[in-house]
């Protein structure tokens, strides 16, 4: 977890003296990224100034809300996603708001329905590999979650602690539905004895351990969108990375927005929110945060063409409740299993 926090505010004042701006503080996990004219023309309209705090990753950062519920450290919180919302409401630390826009969203992303969290966008956590390194290496794919294991696959899978990290979460949940949860110990058991290597959060195990960035593991937990940004950010034709769709692999990740209990600031937190579903801001998220929008009908760019979105049979995902209920027991079984030694 990152010790600093970084401010990244951004005030337009368009003929407003800064004294009367109001400030509001959106804390949000470490990958999140807007467009500065799309931030710029929302403080100007509103006339405030919006302060952005990075949180870490977004396991990371719903823990540290909750440590400070009882003196909260931001107004609104982004990043809190179907996998933590249950850790979020059992500990009461959202306020419900029905946005403006609640009717435009896919009904399959919608998450709570009090509106305590309002979703945003989504995405489809899975495998990832680099291209090249097996190119050279001559080596076969794992066809299935269990060829990770093998002596082929040693030392080549980078993976998130799903007690710090949402996508690591969600990774682990996928495994959970698949084999079901004593078959699940015994693969991430197997997973141990093959050297995987555990990242605090996805930043660190994509930019550091992934070797298309540097790193010496070729095969790293990250989204189906992910390649489509490697093409984007590179020269804008060419695959990278691919997609490791192996069955019951991935999972729905859906994000959301929410208003942070005990804030002062309300009614902004409110019209942040509904800035959030806005079109021209839903249409900024693809290539900016690599995930879908959460409302229906916003055209993608068409470097998502390289964003190949898993089969319904290479999914698995659990209901909220049952996510709420088994959370922290799941968590603590790989905890001993992964992390304790023997």
């Amino acid at each position: 977890m990152k010790k600093a926090v970084v401010v990244l505010g951004i005030a337009v004042l368009f003929g407003f003296s800064s004294a009367q701006q109001r400030v509001l503080t959106v804390i949000t996990h470490d990958s999140f990224n807007l467009s500065k004219d799309v931030v710029a023309a929302f403080e100007a309209k509103e006339n405030i100034k919006l302060a952005f705090v990075k949180g870490g990753d977004a396991g990371a950062m719903t823990n540290k809300l909750i440590l400070t519920k009882s003196n909260p450290i931001a107004d609104v919180v982004f990043g809190i996603d179907n996998s933590l919302m249950a850790k979020a409401l059992q500990a009461d630390i959202l306020e419900s708001y029905r946005p403006k826009m609640a009717a435009a969203l896919e009904k399959f992303s919608i998450l709570d329905a009090k509106w305590r969290i309002s979703p945003v966008n989504y995405g489809f956590v899975c495998l990832n590999y680099d291209l090249a390194w097996f190119e050279k290496a001559k080596l076969a794919l794992p066809k299935s979650l269990e060829d990770l294991t093998k002596p082929a696959y040693k030392s080549l899978l980078v993976v998130q602690n799903p007690a710090t990290s949402s996508p690591g979460l969600a990774f682990y949940f996928a495994t959970l539905k698949f084999f079901g949860e004593r078959k699940a110990l015994e693969f991430w058991a197997g997973l141990k004895t093959n050297d995987v290597k555990v990242a605090a959060g996805w930043e660190a195990a994509y930019y550091s351990d992934f070797s298309r960035n540097g790193g010496t593991r070729p095969i790293v937990v990250s989204y189906s969108s992910s390649p489509a940004a490697e093409v984007f950010y590179g020269d804008g034709k060419t695959a990278t990375t691919a997609n490791l769709l192996l069955p019951g692999s991935s999972f729905l990740q859906i994000e959301g927005v929410a208003v942070l209990r005990g804030t002062k600031n309300s009614d902004l937190a409110h019209k942040f929110i509904d800035f959030m579903l806005e079109p021209r801001t839903q249409a900024d998220i693809p290539t900016n945060m690599w995930v879908y929008p959460a409302i229906k009908g916003i055209a993608l760019p068409d470097v998502f063409s390289f964003a190949i979105r898993p089969k319904e049979t290479q999914i698995s995902s659990f209901s909220a409740n049952i996510m709420a209920v088994n959370q922290q027991r799941w968590i603590e079984a790989w905890t001993r299993v992964v992390l304790q030694k023997r």
